[in-house]
């Protein structure tokens, strides 16, 4: 996987198409990343001790890499990374 911690990325499918952040966790295992506001959803927490309250927290949810290009800030410019297998005599 190309994509690591602190590559700023633009996502290129779903419903935050064309937003651009920074990976905070990258898991090549799973093939997933975890984008700065990107993929945002809603949990709710429960409360820690009796007479606190529960609240809703955003959590940043994981994409898929497949979904995801690097981005340069200084060259504006756009690139889409895979592996390539090439074989040698």
């Amino acid at each position: 996987m190309k994509i690591k911690k602190d590559d700023n990325v633009i996502v290129l499918t779903g419903k935050d198409k064309g937003k651009t952040g920074k990976v905070l966790k990258a898991m090549p295992k799973e093939g997933r990343v975890i984008v700065s506001g990107v993929n945002m959803f809603k949990k709710n927490q429960k409360s820690r001790r009796q007479g606190q309250k529960g609240q809703v927290v955003e959590i940043n949810g994981s994409i898929d890499v497949s979904n995801v290009a690097l981005t340069s800030e200084i060259k504006k410019e756009t690139k889409k990374t895979s592996k390539k297998e090439v074989k040698s005599k």
